[in-house]
């Protein structure tokens, strides 16, 4: 796995001077924000589930649920493989995303390994768990695994500043989202903490957790 790993905040930093010196409106963006955050998070089970309770839920609501979770011991996969649906539904969790959070518990993942594949490969073993969408494994990519080449095609508020600020006339949907990406590489793991900066800077709210 020869793909570069994103370790410090100065690999942030070259990978946003590199898109400024490339893109315009990049440069435009970075001027704005400023420094852009590591964003690097552990590896392992808990950092999945956090992600599952994430999604399509604001990040206060995330928060809130995810503090619930962390009380009752359900950092771990054995704990969450012996509670029922109900008991995590209690704790905040649809049906739907309890259904999911037993589906991730028992399935094994060899998250050590993980750190040994291709980005490609990482997120094709983690869709393959129910309830593990592609933003979901791009994400787990980006910040746990620290890979500088993954982006988050589908995720809204990266389509949203990329609307704005290169003056679209609607949303950028997925496939074209991915098109517009491919001038960000190698660092499109970068592009994506750009793009969510100035996301929070024009819509003064946080685009994912």
């Amino acid at each position: 796995m020869d793909e570069r790993v994103i370790t410090g905040a100065a690999c942030v930093a070259e990978g946003a001077a590199w898109l400024a010196a490339q893109d315009a409106r990049l440069a435009e963006a970075y001027a704005l924000t400023g420094p852009l955050p590591l964003r690097l998070k552990p590896e392992g089970f808990a950092e999945l589930l956090s992600a599952i309770v994430s999604q399509q839920v604001s990040v206060a609501s995330a928060n809130a649920i995810w503090a619930r979770l962390q009380a009752a011991g359900c950092e771990a996969a054995a704990q969450v493989a012996q509670m029922s649906e109900d008991e995590l539904r209690a704790l905040g969790l649809s049906r739907q995303k309890a259904v999911y959070a037993k589906a991730l518990a028992v399935a094994a993942i060899d998250f050590d390994a993980l750190r040994d594949v291709p980005s490609a490969e990482v997120i094709r073993r983690l869709v393959a768990v129910k309830g593990i969408g592609t933003w979901t494994a791009e994400i787990y990519a980006m910040f746990s695994l620290g890979r500088a080449d993954v982006f988050a095609h589908g995720d809204l508020a990266l389509q949203e500043a990329a609307k704005v600020l290169y003056g679209l006339d609607e949303r950028p949907k997925e496939r074209a989202m991915r098109q517009m990406a491919q001038a960000w590489a190698p660092w499109r793991a970068v592009a994506a903490r750009l793009l969510w900066a100035y996301y929070k800077q024009i819509k003064h709210r946080e685009g994912t957790r």
